[in-house]
């Protein structure tokens, strides 16, 4: 098999440039004593929470190991009870790997990124850039290698081993989703803390130095950003790929081992366009930085295009059709981003019709907000249907049999091969905050401040494009997994299991609690950033009666809150990530395998539009407040200004915790179902 070592190839060139951007942004300056001071105690905090984090993920991912093993032994699968355990914990462990790498080189790029605004607004984007690239480049590139060496090591048996190495796949969903879930309440409960008690309360800036949660803000950035949006897409390229193959399985006859393989060798393709896309952005110093990262997005995807064509050639005999279904995956990816642009950026309607709204107070901000996310399902919702059907029929006229859903498998792999340039705009989001903070904090000049903020503006424009990215490859993702469980379930009862009768009663009642699941797990999620952030404005509050710190003679006790901060984001993870797990074994284990695939089926559409509506709701309310703070309607300090804080504090944990959580969510319980189908037959 020639396509496995191109595939491990390409992924070590891209751990080799992954490696000489990290000797180069390292090497870099750290900028002034007091620049060091603040950077050290946010990469301290991060690396505390994401060590006491993944202790708690370890213990519950061997619990689950060990689960997994017995539903493959009592259902008299024993030879692949040992594969399917190890792969899970394998998928797991790189994760969680590739998790805490990516946050380890963006808490080390952002003082570096700090230093160099310094001197240029280019130097900084560089700077910020290519650390946030580092972390795409890694978690790509380690994704890759660990489907690719599983698949290997488990025999290379192309018509039995695809649905072996799934468990590498729910070993990565399981991580995800508490890396996600976790680091999201962290995030926004110290965001929530700092805002509320610091800009309404007390009316002190941003990343003000007097703010006690103004480092664990700042750390939140990171754990959530960085490691949980890290190991999402580390989840969403693996679990695609699986669940890719195990559809290549169906077209054997045709296309023999090339068809299984296609989807890794796209995808390591797509690795090569992203460095080049990478290599390409450049600053300037007083051009606006979204021009240049989209520029390089823009050359990424012309890239992946014409790799797309050879790929076809290469593999799937040339036939044109895929091609075109590959084409609809990317053309969906560069109009995701669009949409999400037009419903987050200042510049347009939507958020512009909050700010205006943010003049008669907090109410109507709040209920133009949310008319404002219901709105943004619609244009989503038509792109997926359009790009599934269109990718269908491609398949579809090759004449091939199975080749209507092979399409959709080769549009998905289309769409995933951007990935990595998309991680590096993602990344880029919370080192350019992260740096913003240090120039606040480090009280550096104020052209050095002008700088930042407009890298940070688009630091705040890029983590809502990606989080529309990411919803957007979910839900192709979800509907290539959904028809990997059926090939799998028709694989274990020895027929044909191509239909879910949704008339039938067990079948509905599945898909109801299907729906009931996303809402309650979001519920939850939301509810634990109201739990988390109270404690961290108590502390706040307590501490701002120290009339010392408030008059900044004395430094505020920012440990403390990182500690308050850490425990409650820890503990309130717990209820619903184990919700999310046990409910759909609870489902099939009842009503059995067709009632899951409609449990499946609706939760997947219910969670698509529900996320939609969370990231972009929120990401629309946090873009009307910094509308506002650049001096629309009054400016920092107004009325509407205030209006506008608690809006974006609402929408916070909408798009930085439940919203993220729902794209790994969706993932997770098709995944499951895939591993654990033996125990629904």
């Amino acid at each position: 098999m020639f396509e496995l070592p191109v595939v491990i190839i390409i992924s070590i060139i891209a751990l080799i440039v992954a490696g000489l951007l990290a000797r180069s942004v390292l090497s870099q300056d750290e900028g002034t004593p007091k620049m060091k001071e603040v950077a050290d105690a946010i990469r301290v905090g991060a690396e505390a929470f994401i060590k006491r984090q993944y202790s708690t993920i370890a213990i519950l991912a061997i619990v689950l190991a060990v689960i997994i093993f017995c539903v493959y032994f009592v259902t008299g699968q024993q030879q692949f009870a040992v594969d399917t355990s190890l792969a899970y914990l394998f998928g797991a462990f790189c994760s969680a790997l590739a998790g805490v790498i990516g946050m380890s080189v963006a808490v080390r790029s952002n003082v570096r990124t700090a230093a160099a605004a310094q001197k240029s607004a280019a130097k900084a984007l560089e700077t910020s850039f290519r650390g946030g690239a580092i972390s795409g480049l890694i978690i790509v590139s380690m994704s890759l290698l660990g489907v690719s060496l599983t698949y290997y090591a488990l025999g290379a048996n192309p018509q039995v081993t695809p649905f072996i190495i799934v468990g590498y796949g729910f070993g990565a969903s399981f991580v995800a989703l508490f890396a996600q879930l976790g680091g999201g309440i962290y995030t926004k409960a110290a965001d929530v803390g700092a805002d509320l008690v610091g800009k309404v309360e007390a009316g002190i800036p941003e990343d003000d130095v007097r703010n006690p949660a103004v480092i664990a803000d700042l750390v939140g950035d990171n754990v959530g950003d960085c490691a949980g949006r890290g190991a999402d897409l580390f989840e969403s390229t693996a679990a695609e790929n699986i669940g890719a193959m195990i559809l290549g399985v169906a077209l054997f006859p045709v296309f023999g081992v090339n068809g299984i393989l296609f989807p890794i060798v796209m995808c390591a393709f797509g690795l090569l366009a992203s460095i080049i896309g990478i290599l390409t952005v450049r600053g300037t110093e007083h051009g606006d930085p979204m021009v240049s990262m989209n520029r390089g997005y823009y050359i990424t995807a012309i890239i992946s295009a014409i790799l797309l064509y050879v790929a076809v050639n290469w593999l799937l005999q040339g036939i044109l059709w895929f091609y075109l279904a590959g084409l609809v995956g990317i053309v969906l990816s560069v109009l995701f981003l669009m949409v999400t642009l037009y419903y987050t950026d200042h510049h347009y309607r939507p958020v512009q019709e909050i700010a205006d709204a943010s003049e008669t107070g907090a109410a109507t901000n709040i209920i133009t907000g949310f008319s404002v996310a219901l709105e943004t399902t619609a244009i989503p919702a038509i792109l997926i249907g359009a790009a599934l059907l269109i990718a269908y029929e491609c398949g579809t006229m090759t004449g091939i049999a199975y080749g209507g859903i092979y399409g959709t498998a080769v549009a998905t792999i289309g769409m995933l091969s951007v990935c990595a340039y998309v991680l590096a705009m993602d990344a880029f989001g919370p080192i350019a905050d992260n740096a913003g903070g240090i120039v606040e904090m480090s009280q550096a000049p104020e052209d050095v401040r002008k700088r930042m903020d407009a890298l940070d503006a688009a630091g705040n424009t890029t983590k809502a494009l990606t989080k529309g990215y990411a919803i957007g490859s979910a839900a192709l993702a979800v509907f290539l997994l959904f028809n990997a469980y059926m090939s799998d379930i028709s694989r274990l009862i020895g027929k044909t299991f191509d239909t879910v009768n949704i008339a039938s009663i067990p079948v509905f009642v599945g898909g109801l609690l299907g729906a009931m699941l996303i809402f309650l797990f979001a519920g939850f999620a939301i509810r634990a950033v109201s739990k988390t952030a109270q404690y961290v404005i108590n502390e706040v509050r307590i501490q701002f009666k120290d009339p010392a710190i408030m008059a900044g003679t004395k430094k505020p006790d920012y440990a403390r809150v990182i500690d308050i901060t850490t425990l409650g984001a820890l503990k309130n993870m717990v209820l619903p990530g184990i919700l999310a797990v046990a409910f759909p074994i609870f489902i099939g284990v009842t009503m059995k395998y067709e009632a899951l695939g409609g449990f499946l089926l609706v939760g997947t559409i219910t969670g698509i539009l529900l996320a939609l509506i969370l990231n972009n709701g929120g990401g629309a309310w946090d873009n009307a407040k910094k509308y506002i703070e650049s001096g629309a309607h009054g400016g920092k300090g107004s009325e509407a200004h205030k209006a506008a804080v608690i809006g974006d504090t609402l929408g916070d944990p909408f798009k930085d915790t439940a919203g993220p959580s729902l794209h790994v969510l969706i993932k997770l319980l098709a995944t499951l179902s895939l591993v654990l189908a033996p125990l629904f037959i």
